[in-house]
């Protein structure tokens, strides 16, 4: 298996997971996978970030195309619209 340990982690730090990820997957999965487990509302959307670098992941891009490394930090963003 191509596996990744990373944590994932709520933007306000209140969830926090240290998770063993295929490097198949993508942004969306891994957003997705997070909304479903912590019950994040639905109404919302989100981007993931890679605290390392700041960089926000593109949601179709894999973990491998994105470049995450072992152990490094991914943060489940909520996009903020203004009105």
């Amino acid at each position: 298996m191509n596996e990744i340990s990373v944590i994932i982690r709520t933007a306000d730090q209140t969830r926090k997971a240290e998770l063993e990820l295929d490097m198949n997957h993508t942004s969306a999965d891994v957003i997705q996978a997070s909304v479903d487990n912590w019950s994040l509302p639905t109404d919302t959307d989100y981007s993931l970030v890679n605290c390392s670098s700041g960089k926000t992941l593109n949601p179709t891009a894999t973990l491998l195309d994105s470049g995450i490394k072992n152990g490094e930090i991914l943060e489940i963003q909520p996009i903020l619209v203004a009105g």
